[in-house]
């Protein structure tokens, strides 16, 4: 009978699950992020609470810092697109219309005005569907806000919901899971958060130093871009030296490339990376690539958190299928108790 009680809860559980999925579609994504950083900031909770503050003190501290690292997330390059679409728009002006390119002694001329109108074209478009999409983010917010409150005021009720309708030789394998989720989160936001930051301010400084103009914005868009596996910043360091070759820039060129991609690319992933290398997720560089574009590109912008952490989970899967279990098992257990 109990075991019957606990397929029918499993059941419910699976289908209630996905009945909120299909009814929260519009904020699915909100809910996971919001969910995801709940987990991540649980220890400061905890922390907290075994200092002498109150849970529902330590609660809106916790809620307070969620809201704040989101805000300082979203709004940098909220900015970047809206406020400062005309510095990008000029930096795409910089790139020539036609590139002659000698090979051999035959010409060739590349013509890049198309690609470069259709790239102002699309930062135009996506900065006035920034404006348009202001008040459902501020809603969207508000929603993120509420939903990290709840889950740290009873991060007790997933866990009781889960262990309470699997037996009790099961419990280890979500156990398990929750440990590898946890790495795995704290790797996407702790560790590429620590990492974008330090880039940021690199960025900034070699780009001001090589005289770029709106080096702020460079820098915000090399700290987006770490969050990018494998490729990272490094893209834009080839991008901007590729433009300073085409217009005469050699020596600055040559500086971009060797200062960007030591400094920039490889100094933030080497320190930063090093030092927090027990949040790694246990993860390689080459899955972790893979989970993130396959999440962006089914998930869109949540992917960028779903799609590694399916990829670990998976890996954790499979390390529990390959182990070999030498514990007596659960029916010889089963009977000598009802013996």
């Amino acid at each position: 009978m109990l075991l019957n009680r606990r397929r029918l809860l499993s059941a419910l559980l699976v289908a209630v699950a996905a009945l909120a999925a299909v009814v929260l579609a519009e904020v699915l994504r909100t809910v996971v992020f919001a969910v995801t950083v709940a987990y991540v900031l649980y220890p400061v909770r905890k922390r907290l609470v075994g200092r002498g503050v109150s849970r529902r003190i330590a609660c809106v501290v916790t809620t307070v810092v969620a809201f704040v690292a989101a805000v300082l997330l979203v709004v940098p390059l909220l900015y970047v697109l809206y406020r400062r679409r005309a510095a990008l728009i000029e930096i795409l002006g910089q790139i020539p219309d036609v590139v002659p390119i000698s090979v051999g002694g035959f010409e060739l001329a590349i013509e890049l005005a198309p690609y470069v109108a259709a790239a102002e074209v699309w930062v135009r478009q996506v900065a006035l569907a920034v404006a348009a999409a202001a008040p459902r983010l501020v809603l969207e917010l508000v929603v993120f806000t509420f939903l990290v409150y709840g889950i740290l005021y009873r991060p007790g009720a997933v866990g009781t919901a889960v262990f309470g309708v699997l037996p009790p030789e099961y419990h280890d394998i979500a156990t398990r899971l929750h440990e590898r989720t946890r790495e795995t989160l704290y790797s996407i936001y702790v560790l590429q958060a620590a990492t974008a930051a330090a880039t940021f301010v690199l960025a900034f400084a070699v780009f001001w130093a090589l005289g770029y103009g709106s080096p702020v914005l460079l820098a915000v868009i090399a700290a987006v871009l770490q969050f990018v596996p494998v490729i990272g910043p490094s893209v834009l360091v080839v991008s901007l030296a590729a433009g300073d070759l085409l217009v005469g820039e050699t020596g600055r060129a040559i500086a971009a490339l060797a200062l960007g991609l030591v400094v920039v690319s490889f100094v933030p992933d080497a320190v930063i990376r090093t030092q927090l290398a027990d949040w790694t997720g246990r993860i390689s560089p080459g899955l972790y690539f893979v989970g993130f574009v396959g999440g962006i590109l089914t998930l869109g912008a949540v992917g960028l958190i779903v799609g590694p952490l399916v990829v670990s989970l998976l890996l954790e899967v499979i390390d529990m299928l390959s182990e070999r279990d030498d514990a007596p098992g659960p029916t010889g257990d089963a009977g000598s108790s009802r013996e």
